[in-house]
């Protein structure tokens, strides 16, 4: 319901002769004591038509409730309320809940009994019109869910019923308290859930959050709309108890009277009494355990207090709840609260949201301010606290103002910001967590939970209990094995560190900030209190030359990353640079400029070595004490010659060679490596020879694509999962082989013919592979002409690749493979069919074929999303019209293809589509409406299709999200069209059109490419923005982004999308949209290799009679507005909506 002032919560319709003095007194008590605004019409002299004054009740009551009794249609004065209650049903949206009370509900629905009788009575003297009009104000009711006398075993339990009813209705609108905060019905939402009110069991449920995140916000806006559901209710938070406390500060945190007096001014608080005498710590459960309560306590993290105030859920009456608002979830968990709401940090869109409306007093940025939005939005890391002070701080003022702002944003948190985040980390029992939390805060966040135990396990911190004491208090939280640290708290951490010394960095625990690295590095500053630096050497702004002895000092420094993602090399070595500290434990240096390590460095203690895209052609030379090594990451280093003596690295688990093109050999050492898990060498281009008696017992995943002149390779782990030779030139597949625990097996793009001379290339192969084998992907095998039918015994094969084999012509057709999910015979030139091999496949992929029609089976592959076959020269018919799983469509350059039946909607049948399920109909005709929550997803390229009937397609009952053609003229089937010149179109929109959950039209763009890039495609971005415009003339702003769409060739090219607004409850301001058109305006920059002919717009809801209305019109009757290049616009009449269409192309 919308927030609209009602001025009465209930409008009750009655006959007072049956039920004034009966029912009805009884009902208006129980309203009256939960505080329900009711109309009473004592006042109201009653007469023969309906008063004034009470109609205007009635259209001012959110909610109608309806008492029908036997002579309720005795009186024509009841029967015009239902008339009037039934219009306001339709007009305002107000909830009406009928009570049949001493009378079945068909008698109200077909005016039989008693009921029937006097209302046939009432007719006599009526109009027939009168007479009709009332019957369907009775129809309309009685069909409504309500309440049924004769259901109840006692009257007193029905109106208890019935008035719970009403309070969660009327509590559903927002109070005006709450109407900003943007979300706060998703939270509430949740928490309903959890709160489980229909219960009668006494519930504790906890709040948790870290700072800032809004969770007194969400507990408030619950207080407000739940209080009226308890017989007491209080809100109590730290400001409270800290009052009450104030006079024990030197007592035990124990202390027997401190709780006696929390306990007294609780009990004060929740009863309403001014001074409530208590003399023993039972008086809270004494007084309340036959009370249904309602208690919330904020910012609360004292056992002591809430065993005080709340210690056993038996001291409250039956439905009661208590709601425990922390920071800290073991202080929950301790309290034994196992239901425990997360508060987790809004989505970027509804923190843009969050901001707009501090800053702007509305839900989008203000025109010219959208980047600048956007980027606050990001720099204050989405925490709601944040992101209101900061709206605050901005709101009026200009564009210099918000730039200046940005910079600040970038060096730090304000201070009440600041102040709010440091509780929780200042609250820490354990110093060693706080030690965690610094290192995470400079170092680690973003990085897995092995990775930082391992880093950190020498150090004695605990590192599993801090993080789950930092988990706890919200400091950090877990995403799929990773901590992840908000970028404000991060700040925070950052900032702590910056003041063990502000004016000589080479004194903290972490260097972070690039000019203090430079300062320290340059002019060798830093001591030995520095244990770790991470550098972006983006960052640097000109050059840093290294001091020689820079790391000297630093003898404690355990942590060293210096990363890029640039091409450039900022950072210079010394020639003479020999040192670095042997109590290292993690080198992570991209680009490292020397060609070999300091001659001094001692790498005892080193655990994770990274020198990716590094200039070393050696690491070192001799054998290295490497007894704490687990990972080698050297990928990119072309100048690398040569691996050393790794026989001392008996803790090494993966070594990633990738890249390391001038590599020839590894050393025989690896051998020895018995710990290693992954071996990753793809594009060593002049790997010639692995070592013989490589037999690696722990080796799981070994990559050696690309490594185009290794020719053999030798026995090797019998528990290998995981081996790609894709490009490579092995002659032959050793005999020996042991496969039997290989899940995924790469053969691609063999240099060697040599390999597949066999008559049957296949079958020695198949005998070694395991029954286990998951992926299996073989490529360019000329002599195949056939799979074997040993293929059936890989029952667990999920993915099957065979692409380039150009003389396989035949598949078994015995072969079942349940579970399969994605299937690839691109590149099959003399591939005319394929049989039923799995329908569980997803992902089908058939380009570049020769298939000639599609399987009629295929329509059974109910889970299919891309289906690709492009390229297939003799295919000319497909039908996929049952496949509702679709999400992609690739027929482009079928030069043979004359017809397609796309998606339709069966009667019936669900589908899912963006997460929403819903029931889809089949629409009568084109213009037919959809289900209101249905957004199409579904591609098609159709590109050089030159036989396709277009028209044909377009009038099909289908959906799709984005069609490309190659065309050269708009179909007639858009019926609001503009030259490339203008940029804006209005079309006139029916009312209705806004009353549905998704407003949907199709866009049509014909585009010329010319010329396309060598190496490269033309991409077209298209996004559309809404503004739709309210009955107060104010704008808000609904958005949705498209894909790119890639074009290839040169020529002409038609895109055809479908665009869906949301316009559903959770925009709660586009329900008062009063539009009577929408505006659709076009950008197309100059600067690409493209021209714009023409485009145009079809509107996709239910507006079949609109449609006929335009059809008749000229565009000068439709106002149609046109903007030109020089940005002059025609003024246009009427209420507008507008869309605006951008269309942004750039080369890739």
């Amino acid at each position: 319901m919308d927030s609209r002032n009602w001025l009465y919560d209930v409008f009750p319709s009655f006959s007072g002769e049956d039920v004034r003095i009966t029912f009805l007194s009884h009902f208006l008590k129980e309203l009256d004591r939960k505080l329900i605004n009711v109309f009473k019409d004592n006042e109201i002299e009653r007469s023969h038509s309906i008063a004034p004054a009470l109609e205007m009740a009635i259209r001012t009551s959110r909610i109608a409730v309806v008492v029908f009794s036997p002579k309720y249609a005795s009186s024509s004065w009841c029967l015009d309320e239902l008339v009037e209650i039934v219009r306001c049903k339709e007009e305002l949206g107000q909830l009406v809940l009928p009570i049949f009370y001493g009378l079945d509900p068909s008698h109200v629905r077909k005016q039989t009994g008693k009921f029937g009788e006097g209302f046939a009575k009432t007719c006599k003297v009526k109009t027939k019109a009168v007479k009709i009009r009332w019957q369907q104000a009775l129809t309309v009711v009685a069909n409504l869910l309500g309440y049924h006398s004769q259901n109840f075993n006692n009257e007193a339990k029905m109106i208890e019923v019935i008035v719970n009813d009403l309070l969660g209705k009327l509590n559903f609108t927002p109070s005006k308290d709450f109407e900003e905060c943007v979300g706060i019905e998703d939270h509430i939402a949740e928490m309903s859930f959890l709160l489980d009110l229909e219960s009668e069991e006494v519930r504790m449920v906890g709040i948790w959050g870290p700072s800032g995140i809004g969770k007194t916000t969400i507990a408030r806006a619950l207080f407000s709309r739940l209080s009226r559901r308890f017989q007491c209710s209080v809100f109590t938070d730290r400001r409270f108890i800290s009052k009450i406390m104030e006079g024990y500060r030197g007592a035990n945190p124990d202390d027997y009277n401190m709780k006696l007096s929390l306990q007294r001014h609780f009990l004060s608080e929740i009863l309403g009494t001014r001074h409530t005498q208590i003399d023993h710590l039972g008086a809270v459960e004494n007084r309340l355990k036959h009370q249904k309560v309602l208690i919330f306590i904020d910012d609360l993290d004292d056992q002591v207090v809430l065993d005080a105030l709340a210690g056993q859920a038996h001291w409250f009456g039956s439905g009661s709840r208590i709601i425990v608002v922390t920071k800290d979830r073991h202080f929950l968990r301790a309290h034994g609260i196992d239901h425990i709401y997360e508060v987790c940090l809004p989505s970027e869109d509804r923190a843009l949201e969050i901001l707009c409306r501090s800053a702007f007093r509305k839900n989008s940025p203000r025109e010219g301010f959208e980047k600048l939005a956007v980027e606050v939005t990001r720099h204050a890391g989405s925490l709601p606290l944040g992101l209101t002070v900061l709206g605050s701080t901005l709101r009026g003022r200009d564009k210099a103002y918000w730039m200046d702002m940005l910079s600040t944003l970038q060096n730090g948190v304000g201070e009440k910001i600041e102040k709010t985040l440091k509780i929780s980390y200042d609250g820490l029992d354990r110093e060693e967590d706080k030690v965690i939390y610094r290192h995470i805060a400079c170092l680690f966040n973003g990085e897995k939970i092995p990775y930082i135990k391992l880093l950190l396990e020498d150090r004695n911190l605990g590192v599993h209990v801090g993080i789950e004491n930092l988990v706890d208090k919200s400091l950090i939280y877990i995403r799929s094995d990773t901590v992840e640290m908000h970028s404000l708290l991060q700040k925070i951490g950052r900032k702590i560190v910056r003041e063990q010394s502000i004016d000589e960095p080479g004194n903290r625990e972490f260097l972070v900030d690039s000019d203090d690295i430079c300062d320290v590095l340059s002019e060798n500053s830093g001591t030995k209190k520095v244990l770790g630096i991470s550098l972006d050497m983006e960052k640097i702004h000109d050059e840093l030359q290294v001091h020689e002895c820079a790391f000297k000092r630093m003898s404690n420094l355990r942590f060293l990353k210096f990363y890029t993602f640039g091409k450039e090399d900022r950072l210079r070595l010394h020639e003479s640079f020999d040192y670095l500290p042997s109590k290292l434990r993690l080198l992570c240096w991209d680009k490292y400029p020397m060609r070999c390590m300091p001659s001094k460095f001692c790498p005892q203690n080193l655990v994770i070595l990274e020198m990716n895209n590094s200039n070393l052609e050696n690491l070192w030379e001799g054998v290295s004490p490497l007894g704490h090594l687990k990972k080698i990451d050297l990928w990119g280093s072309k100048n690398l010659k040569e691996i050393p003596d790794l026989s001392k690295a008996t803790s090494l688990e993966k070594l990633d060679l990738k890249g390391c093109s001038s590599l020839v050999e590894l050393p025989s050492s690896i051998s020895k490596l018995n710990k290693l898990t992954e071996l990753n060498m793809p594009a060593c281009t002049n790997l010639e020879t692995l070592p013989t008696g490589m037999n690696l017992e722990s080796l799981n995943r070994l990559n050696l694509k690309g490594c185009t002149r290794l020719r053999t390779f030798p026995d090797i782990s019998r528990n290998i999962s995981e081996l790609i030779l894709d490009e490579t030139s092995i002659t032959e597949i050793p005999s020996n082989l042991h496969l039997e625990n290989l899940t995924m097996f790469s053969l691609e793009g063999i240099k060697s013919e040599k390999l597949w001379e066999r008559v049957q290339p296949l079958a020695p192969l198949m005998t070694m592979l395991s029954p286990s084998l998951t992926i299996l992907s073989l490529s360019d095998i000329p002599s195949l002409v056939e799979l074997p039918s040993s293929f059936q015994n890989l029952h667990r094969l999920t993915n099957l690749s065979i692409t380039r084999c150009k003389n396989l012509e035949i598949l078994p057709t015995d072969i079942n493979l349940p579970s399969l999910i994605r299937l690839i015979f691109s590149g099959c030139l003399r591939l005319r069919s394929f049989p039923d091999i799995s329908r569980n496949v997803l992902d089908l992929i058939l380009s570049q074929t020769g298939i000639e029609e599609i399987p009629w089976w295929v329509e059974d592959f109910s889970r299919l999303k891309y289906l690709f076959m492009e390229s297939c020269p003799k295919l000319k018919y497909v039908s996929i019209s049952t496949l509702r799983n679709l999400e992609m469509v690739d027929f482009s350059y079928c030069g043979a293809l004359t017809g397609a039946g796309m998606i339709g909607y069966p009667r019936g049948e669900a589908m899912r589509a963006d997460n929403i399920e819903i029931e889809l109909l089949v629409p009568e005709d084109a213009s037919s409406s959809l289900p209101d929550n249905f957004v199409p997803r579904v591609k098609f390229r159709l590109i050089n299709c030159f036989d396709l009937d277009l028209e044909a397609l377009l009038q099909q009952q289908s959906v799709f999200e984005q069609l490309i053609l190659s065309c050269e003229e708009m179909s007639s089937y858009f019926t609001h069209k503009a030259t490339g010149a203008s940029t804006s179109l209005t079309v006139p929109l029916l009312q209705s059109s806004l009353s549905r959950q998704i407003f949907r039209l199709r866009a049509c763009t014909v585009v010329v490419f010319d010329p396309i890039p060598t190496l490269g495609s033309v991409c077209v971005y298209i996004k559309v923005n809404c503004r739709f415009k309210d009955e107060h003339g104010n704008y808000f702003e609904s958005a949705y982004h498209q894909e790119n769409i890639t074009a290839y060739k040169k020529g002409s090219h038609m895109f055809i999308f479908n665009y869906c607004f949301p316009l559903n409850e959770e925009n709660s301001h586009l329900a008062k949209l009063n539009c009577d058109h929408v505006d659709i305006q076009l950008q197309f920059p100059s600067n690409v290799p493209c021209k714009l002919n023409e485009w145009g717009i079809r509107l996709m809801e239910d507006f079949s009679s609109l449609e006929n209305q335009l059809s008749s019109l000229s565009n000068d009757e439709h106002n149609i507005a046109t903007e030109t290049e020089d940005g002059d616009e025609c003024e246009v009449q009427g209420c507008f909506s507008f869309a605006n269409l951008f269309f942004a192309i750039c080369q890739w």
